[in-house]
């Protein structure tokens, strides 16, 4: 028998790790870290050879040594668990690999591109030399735009040229904020490094999830959690290249967090923010008046849902009015016709995704992935009404999959606009251990007798 073990091929030895009973019952989660590592270095190791984007590249160099730290590590901890060994020390935690990746694949990749983006080449037409993404540009100049002339959105007719795609700011206005820092301090190589609006939008988001965390009391947070928010590829590369939908996927999990905590004003108010940052996450707000609307769980709680939408309403009001009013045709342009593919300019957000793939078919492609769109948020609907969220991880959950939906079935988006749903999805593995309701003393105190 062992003959036979030793003659199997290595794709059934390595097949093993999965499959192979443990002595000490830990083997599950391990094999999925395995799994994991492995699927993100499959993702970051093409990334580093074949990617058009600098950024990508250089991103993809730190993520391949990270994630195959992470691989590497994860089988030490497969292979002591089979043995019935638990390793002591840093190297035996499942987060040791969870702290390689945030510092080899986003700490160190964005502290280097950030330098590399001294050199000002970023504006040239040539993907190769750019140091960040055009999101970065855009809404750094967008806040500029804001201080000199009352709105972040320029007027593509007048600008005595054809226009051309990054003339847009396809964002609401709350996005301009992240690039004030460098509007007002920049100019310098120092401060130009500095107030990189990359660093401002990783501030927003660490910030948004240690406020998350102290709301919830501090829960323990899960590998796997931490994992799909924060160590998968599409978070790290973001992190690292560009950055504005980690800071706003944060605002959304923290607005929820403060709906769940009954700070329901708070939580308007913070969603505000975020559709007044970036539409795509505007039907969030269904779900969130729900869970606003039911939380109490005696009865639906009208009042509550009044403060919500009256701060949400007022403050997106607030945020928008003065922005449309100095150029409202500029505005039209670029937050709404711009990305709907109806602008001067025609987006070029398109990613291999179902919609995309189904509206290339032809015009009756195109019907088919908006009924589709439409049929999406339908049932998305039906489970909201019949299935309320009645705490924060539901509400996610629901999140979650209703703006997966829409990523996947809409004909202009991209892969990376995935990392929502990953993080809604990591951040509801945290609520749901929060939300666990703590044992009574006696419970408690039988438990602590037995142990």
């Amino acid at each position: 028998m062992e003959t036979e073990v030793g003659q199997a091929p290595a794709w059934r030895r390595a097949a093993r790790l999965f499959t192979a009973p443990s002595r000490t019952g830990e083997a599950a989660p391990l094999r999925w870290d395995l799994g994991f590592y492995l699927a993100c270095l499959a993702f970051a190791l093409p990334t580093a050879l074949v990617s058009e984007f600098y950024g990508y590249r250089v991103w993809g160099n730190f993520a391949t040594v990270a994630y195959g730290f992470g691989a590497v590590h994860s089988g030490y901890l497969l292979l002591s668990a089979r043995r019935g060994r638990t390793p002591g020390g840093v190297l035996g935690s499942r987060w040791c690999a969870v702290a390689a990746v945030a510092l080899l694949a986003m700490i160190l990749p964005l502290a280097l591109l950030v330098i590399r983006r001294l050199t000002g080449v970023d504006w040239l037409i040539t993907p190769f030399s750019w140091a960040a993404q055009p999101e970065v540009w855009v809404i750094e100049r967008s806040a500029d735009l804001l201080l000199h002339h009352g709105t972040p959105y320029v007027d593509v007719t007048a600008l005595g040229r054809a226009p051309v795609v990054n003339d847009y700011t396809p964002y609401g206005p709350v996005m301009a904020l992240f690039g004030l820092p460098r509007a007002l301090f920049g100019g310098t190589p120092l401060t130009d490094a500095l107030t990189d609006a990359r660093w401002m939008f990783a501030l927003a988001a660490c910030a948004c999830v240690l406020g998350t965390l102290k709301l919830l009391k501090w829960p323990r947070v899960p590998v796997g959690a931490a994992q799909l928010a924060l160590a998968c590829p599409l978070t790290a590369l973001t992190w690292a290249v560009a950055g504005p939908d980690l800071a706003i996927v944060g605002l959304l999990v923290l607005s929820t967090a403060l709906a769940a905590t009954g700070r329901v004003a708070w939580s308007g108010l913070v969603l505000a923010l975020v559709v007044s940052a970036k539409l795509i996450v505007a039907p969030a707000a269904a779900v969130l008046a729900v869970l606003v609307l039911v939380r109490r769980g005696n009865g639906l709680d009208w009042a509550a849902l009044g403060r919500f939408a009256a701060a949400l309403v007022a403050t997106t009001a607030a945020l928008h009015l003065p922005v449309y009013l100095v150029d409202p045709a500029a505005f039209v342009e670029h937050v709404f016709r711009f990305p709907l593919g109806m602008g001067v300019v025609r987006s070029p957000a398109a990613s291999p995704l179902p919609g995309h793939l189904i509206a290339e078919t032809g015009v009756l492609g195109q019907v088919l992935a908006f009924v589709l769109v439409g049929a999406a948020a339908v049932a998305v609907l039906v489970w909201l009404v019949r299935r309320p969220p009645a705490n924060g991880s539901g509400a996610l959950l629901r999140t979650a999959v209703g703006l997966g939906a829409l990523i996947l079935l809409t004909p202009a988006t991209r892969y990376g606009y995935l990392v929502y749903p990953l993080v809604l999805l990591g951040a509801h593995l945290t609520f749901r251990v929060a939300e666990v309701p703590a044992a009574p003393p006696a419970q408690q105190s039988a438990t602590s007798t037995s142990s």
